[in-house]
C-alpha cells in the first residue's frame, strides 16, 4: 500500500537522513531521495520544496529521536553525581554510533559552505547534551544558570576527549549497532568522568 500524508513525511525523512549521512549535501540530489524513498518528485517537492529545506527538516527530526535516545541526567540514577556521570558517558557512547558519528562528520564537512546548517547539527548533538546538563546542575547542584552551562560545556568537552577526536578521524571504528545503554559501564571509562564530575561539579547543597 502506497503511503501518503504523514505517513509519506516520515519516510521520507527517514530516507533522506541516510542518503545524507552516506554521501554528504552537496552529493546528495532529491532525485536520488525521491528514488530512494520509492516516491515521484513530485510527491517528494510537495512536502520539501528545496533540498535546503529538506535538510532542515532532517535536522529536527534527528533532535527528536536524538534527544529521546539521551534523555535527561534524572533519567540515569537517583543520586546526582552518578547522574551526571552516566548521561555525560551515555553521550560518548553515542558519539561510537554510526548514525551520530557520520552526523559529526556531516557537519564539519559543510560547515564552510552551509555553516547554518551545520551549526543546526552541533545544536542537536551539542546543544541538547550541554543544555540538558546544565539544566540538571541548576536542580541538583544548585548552581546559577551561568555556571551551570559553563561547567556543563566544560565537563562535555572533557568527556569526549580523546574518543570524539579519535572517531573522526577513523582509529577507533563506528559501530553500526545502536549501543546498548547497559553495556554503559564496558564501553565506556565512567570511572575517569567520575574523576572529571567531582573536579568541575560542586557538591549539592545540604538539606
Amino acid at each position: 500500500m502506497a503511503r501518503r500524508g504523514e505517513a509519506l513525511r516520515e519516510h521520507i525523512l527517514d530516507t533522506a537522513k541516510l542518503a545524507f549521512l552516506e554521501t554528504g549535501f552537496d552529493r546528495t540530489s532529491m532525485d536520488a531521495i525521491a528514488a530512494r524513498a520509492e516516491t515521484s518528485k513530485r510527491s517528494l517537492y510537495a512536502h520539501f520544496p528545496t533540498k535546503d529545506t529538506l535538510f532542515l527538516a532532517v535536522v529536527e527530526r534527528i533532535r527528536a529521536l536524538f534527544g529521546d535516545r539521551m534523555g535527561t541526567p534524572a533519567d540515569y540514577a537517583g543520586l546526582p553525581e552518578e547522574a551526571i556521570v552516566r548521561y555525560c558517558g551515555r553521550f560518548v557512547q553515542l558519539l561510537g554510533w554510526s548514525s551520530v558519528g557520520k552526523m559529526v562528520r556531516l557537519g564539519i564537512g559543510e560547515a564552510d559552505r552551509l555553516p547554518d546548517l551545520a551549526a543546526g547539527l552541533f545544536d542537536v548533538l551539542f546543544g541538547v547534551t550541554t543544555g540538558n546538563l546544565a539544566a540538571h546542575l541548576v536542580t541538583a547542584s544548585g548552581l546559577a544558570a551561568g555556571e551551570a552551562e559553563a561547567v556543563a560545556n566544560e565537563l562535555i568537552g572533557l568527556a569526549v576527549h580523546p574518543a570524539l577526536p579519535r572517531l573522526l578521524f577513523g582509529i577507533d571504528p563506528l559501530t553500526e549497532e545502536l549501543p546498548d545503554r547497559t553495556r554503559l559501564a564496558t564501553d565506556v571509562d565512567l570511572d575517569r568522568i567520575r574523576r572529571l564530575v567531582r573536579l568541575l561539579v560542586p557538591p549539592p547543597p545540604e538539606p
